[in-house]
């Protein structure tokens, strides 16, 4: 993966970021740095915390789920009141986010699904108010098409590597998640029912406003 930003730039927005201290959240992304695991990263993880509050959401899906550290973000967004339900194909993941997010004190705001996030997302009823896609690549066309209807009015479609270390700019890609994510790209962007930006960090993170009937 290249580096958008200057490492320097990324190097002072995490220095500005809350929870450096927080024993949790330093030992998940020590986990990622051992294991070499594709975690989101702090200026991430403050991003979706800071997207997830301005719409208040209060129910969260997560296609894609790990050990748990989008989680930690988001179960901090979502209040006490709030549930985040996450799938994750490993079992192992799973009973690791279990052991950081009780120590966190968030565990009870989550419904942890092993197995495909697909499934989990159709046995699931009603609405969210964010949507976050950080799953297999080649299923992200598949996912915005079950997504979009399930979107709350004024909530959002979050989706992590949406530039794919720049493997998107190249006009005839010849491997599979690469044109699965271009296909993704352009169809949440041109969606008449959405207003969508990126936020070119880390990896890129495609963001999608359904709208509401308060906007006119």
């Amino acid at each position: 993966m290249f580096n958008i930003l200057n490492p320097a730039i990324s190097d002072y927005m995490e220095s500005l970021g809350r929870n450096t201290d927080d024993e949790v959240l330093l030992e998940m992304e020590a986990l990622a740095r051992e294991k070499s695991f594709p975690i989101i990263g702090r200026l991430c993880g403050i991003f979706l915390e800071q997207m997830t509050l301005s719409v208040r959401a209060r129910r969260v899906f997560e296609f894609g789920s790990g050990y748990g550290y989008s989680a930690y973000w988001f179960t901090r967004a979502v209040g006490s009141a709030g549930t985040v339900i996450c799938t994750e194909g490993n079992e192992q993941n799973v009973s690791r986010a279990k052991g950081f997010l009780e120590r966190a004190g968030r565990w009870n705001r989550t419904q942890y699904h092993c197995g495909w996030a697909q499934d989990h997302f159709a046995g699931t009823d009603g609405m969210f108010d964010v949507i976050y896609n950080d799953a297999d690549k080649t299923g992200y066309p598949e996912i915005w098409s079950l997504a979009r209807e399930r979107i709350s009015p004024g909530g959002l479609y979050i989706a992590d590597n949406s530039l794919w270390s720049g493997r998107v700019t190249t006009p005839a890609a010849d491997d599979e998640s690469t044109r699965a994510i271009q296909n993704h790209n352009l169809q949440v962007s041109s969606d008449e029912e959405f207003s969508s930006f990126m936020y070119p960090v880390r990896d890129g993170v495609l963001v999608a406003r359904r709208h509401s009937p308060e906007d006119a």
